[in-house]
């Protein structure tokens, strides 16, 4: 049994497996339309979600399974005291398969420790994301063609962003990456990521404020809207919120190959304008992410498709 709680859990050769059988999903859905009959999917979120929720939810009901699970922390039993590994005991009773967001970060991993079926982590507090980083993954190498020999842009909450985190962990293992980061002060990427990611694996980087300075160099644009429920002080967000905003006549800046990229929700970040350029990607991003997800609920099934 195998569960995902990073990006690194995959090997280069194994993720690229995996895109491959996504891809092939978008192009043939009625193959797989009955590939999990009878299987049955748990989402156990502890914190809201809308996109990562329905993508899990939808991408199990296309593969012809059924999906359980609660959308809110009240309205399990996590709200009379129950553990984590509590709960996963009890749901691995009903499910073949779960899938958890949480605000406390580990806790997806905590789970798998006392779990009879596959785990994925569906988010874990500012740590990982790794459905979205193979979301991410699927979206850059099916509209770009390849995943190396590429600049990527990282704009806006670099500290909190678990997105971000992920994708630039699984980035690394590319040859020909580099890496811009654009944030203020204050929502700088942790020394961690830097340090242990980035300069550990000798990948070029660079820290800018200005998102107008680097624009034109950038094959892929990741914006990142500033996280609320991150901020401690009300006030630091407010001040914050606002800080970039990618209007058109930035992108009339960029490269007509760009791609621009959001994990979303957008909030204020990318004003609407930008939707009807052909490099806004972050909707088809949403559909990507159907296909990573039904490709990896096949692939921690053990679950061939002729």
């Amino acid at each position: 049994m195998r569960h995902l709680m990073s990006p690194l859990d995959f090997s280069v050769e194994e993720l690229d497996q995996l895109m491959d059988l996504a891809n092939d999903i978008e192009k043939n859905p009625e193959k797989y339309a009955h590939a999990c009959d009878g299987k049955r999917l748990a989402t156990l979120f502890y914190e809201p979600s809308t996109r990562t929720r329905l993508s899990f939810e939808a991408a199990m009901m296309n593969l012809g399974g059924t999906v359980l699970g609660f959308s809110s922390a009240n309205s399990s039993s996590a709200s009379k005291g129950e553990s984590v590994a509590d709960t996963i005991r009890v749901v691995s009773c009903f499910a073949n398969i779960c899938a958890m967001r949480h605000p406390k970060e580990g806790a997806p991993l905590v789970a798998s420790m006392y779990s009879r079926i596959p785990v994925i982590n569906a988010g874990d507090g500012g740590h990982q994301h790794p459905t979205q980083t193979l979301t991410d993954l699927l979206t850059i190498r099916s509209l770009k063609g390849r995943l190396n020999n590429l600049t990527i842009g990282f704009c806006g909450d670099l500290k909190f962003g678990r997105t971000v985190h992920s994708l630039i962990e699984a980035l690394v293992r590319y040859t020909g990456i580099k890496i811009v980061l654009i944030s203020p002060e204050e929502l700088r990427l942790p020394d961690y990521i830097r340090d242990d990611v980035l300069r550990a694996n000798n990948v070029p980087f660079e820290e800018v404020i200005k998102m107008e300075d680097v624009l034109p160099k950038l094959d892929v644009l990741y914006m990142t809207r500033v996280q609320k429920e991150r901020f401690f002080n009300e006030d630091d967000y407010i001040r914050m919120k606002d800080f970039y905003i990618l209007e058109q006549s930035k992108m009339d800046l960029a490269s007509p190959e760009m791609l621009v990229l959001h994990p979303l929700p957008r909030v204020n970040e990318i004003s609407v304008d930008v939707d009807n350029d052909p490099r806004a990607a972050y909707f088809k991003q949403v559909q990507y992410g159907v296909y990573a997800r039904m490709a990896l609920i096949l692939t921690l099934l053990n679950i061939k498709v002729d």
